[in-house]
């Protein structure tokens, strides 16, 4: 048999390899400036302190402990059970209103009038809803046929597998995903034309027939997120419960649910949202050219835009088993119901807003058009290479890294040799690339991204901008839970990343 692969590491430390405390009172670090005599920085040039011949993340006693602790349900989230059922009755109404505004009002908040017109307002509205929302036969089939189609390209098309972090709850064992969205996105993309083009399936309904296709999205959502809680209760595999149905249903009830080689919750998360999102885009550049017989450069702007996310995802499926919404969030109501319905119908009111109204509403000078697809360039790169950089570097650590030369590769994507905070905990905290300047680097490209959705419709109305507003709140709320989660989980470690890493989002300011 073969010798093992050699890969230089850091173990935990022991009481016996602790530095002295005169050693730790010299010891200074700054931001972008760790001090590398600390025996927990590891990576940069400076000489590994332990060899091991065992590739993988090893996780200390201390460390499974506390894994321990994390997985049970501790605190209540989101105002407990009587927030998330608020937020579950509300959101689809929203969503509802929002359209109506777009399509119907110019893009205008409307309102009632006076205390007699509150009971018309809403007859109005729910006719709006009944007439050019109600689920009809032709949204149940495109949306439908999209679902069946991209989850038997998920199964049948070849693909990489890429082994997962270890679990904690399956005493950390890890999981193997089938990584095949690329290929799928494009075979996605040839049926869709053919469709197109032989007219058995106009891509263009899809904007002229929104409400249908969202309402049927929402039918979706509510169905598997039913299904999904059903099936983990009644098969026992339950995870993190609360004993509450209402927050159970929310958060979901079993954290890696299958079927044959697909893992729902990374099929959910890449493929329908942002495939659709896509086909959105470009069925709102159909209906420009169909109109006035040109795509406006704001329109072609989203087609890129949504084009370059979906490609992201697709090209960088190998990272997503390494990301916390594989490893810790549940597949439940809040990520399924946003997969299917929030995501592909929320993000795209820019692409409603310009499908309503003539160009004259929202055309730019050509310096502004230049600087608004360059930034979004920026962004995204930022935005990928950060994202590739961080869980490349988790693959470093596993022994698992290999690179699929998939289109694009941005630069520095990889990092050679990068600087990290080993924990006691037994995890690596990575303080190199853009992870030395921000604790979350991807979250500010990615919030500017949809900043610029929102810019390139204009300024006639905020619609347009609630992607960006609603994401920088959820972005805020999910990074004071994912900090808080490291607080508890790394301890004294975490005060000392934040002394190296100190700002959350923007660098000197936040």
């Amino acid at each position: 048999m073969a010798a093992p692969a050699i890969r230089e590491g850091v173990r935990p430390r022991t009481a016996a390899s602790e530095p002295s405390t005169q050693k730790q009172d010299k010891i200074q670090h700054g931001y972008c400036k760790p001090d590398l005599r600390d025996d927990q920085i590891v990576g940069g040039g400076k000489e590994r302190a332990v060899t091991h011949y065992t590739p993988g993340i090893v996780i200390t006693e201390k460390g499974r402990e506390s894994d321990k602790r994390m997985d049970t349900h501790q605190t209540w989230e989101f105002g407990g059970p009587w927030g998330v059922t608020a937020m579950m009755t509300f959101f689809p109404m929203l969503m509802y209103y929002l359209w109506i505004c777009l399509w119907f009002y110019d893009g205008k908040l409307v309102h009632p009038t006076s205390f007699s017109d509150v009971v018309p307002f809403f007859q109005r509205m729910g006719g709006h809803i009944y007439h050019d929302a109600f689920p009809t036969p032709r949204a149940f089939i495109g949306y439908g046929g999209l679902m069946l189609v991209e989850f038997v390209l998920a199964w049948v098309v070849p693909g990489f597998w890429q082994e997962g972090l270890p679990v904690p709850s399956l005493n950390y064992k890890t999981l193997w995903y089938k990584c095949n969205a690329l290929g799928c996105l494009y075979l996605t993309l040839i049926i869709a034309a053919l469709l197109h083009i032989s007219g058995i399936y106009p891509l263009t309904q899809i904007i002229v027939h929104f409400g249908e296709y969202m309402t049927v999205s929402m039918i979706a959502g509510f169905a598997v997120s039913l299904a999904t809680y059903l099936h983990a209760v009644l098969t026992n595999q339950t995870h993190r419960m609360s004993g509450s149905f209402a927050y159970d249903f929310f958060m979901g009830a079993e954290l890696n649910p299958r079927i044959g080689p697909i893992d729902l919750k990374m099929w959910a998360e890449v493929r329908i949202p942002w495939i659709l999102l896509f086909l959105i885009s470009v069925s709102g550049a159909l209906q420009q050219y169909e109109e006035y017989g040109y795509v406006t450069p704001n329109m072609a702007f989203m087609v890129l835009a949504t084009g370059l996310y979906i490609n992201a995802c697709a090209k960088g499926e190998e990272c997503i088993p390494q990301t916390w919404d594989m490893f810790y969030e549940k597949w439940g109501f809040m990520v399924i119901f946003w997969n299917f319905a929030g995501v592909p119908f929320t993000y795209c009111y820019s692409i409603v807003y310009m499908a309503a109204h003539p160009p004259s509403y929202y055309r730019f000078s050509t310096p502004m058009y230049i600087f608004l697809y360059a930034l979004l360039i920026f962004a995204h790169f930022v935005f990928d290479s950060s994202m590739a950089q961080k869980s490349r570097f988790r693959m470093q650590l596993q022994g698992t890294l290999k690179v699929r030369w998939t289109f694009p590769q941005w630069p520095w994507s990889t990092l050679k040799d990068p600087r990290y905070l080993q924990t006691e905990h037994g995890n690596a905290l990575l303080i190199d690339g853009w992870w030395q300047f921000l604790r979350k680097p991807n979250y500010t490209a990615d919030w500017t991204q949809s900043f610029l959705w929102g810019a390139i419709a204009g300024t006639h109305s905020i619609i347009p901008y609630y992607y960006s507003m609603f994401f920088l709140a959820v972005l805020v709320h999910r990074c004071s839970r994912d900090f808080e989660r490291c607080e508890r989980k790394y301890g004294k470690d975490w005060e000392k990343y934040c002394q190296i890493v100190p700002y959350r989002f923007i660098p000197f300011v936040y």
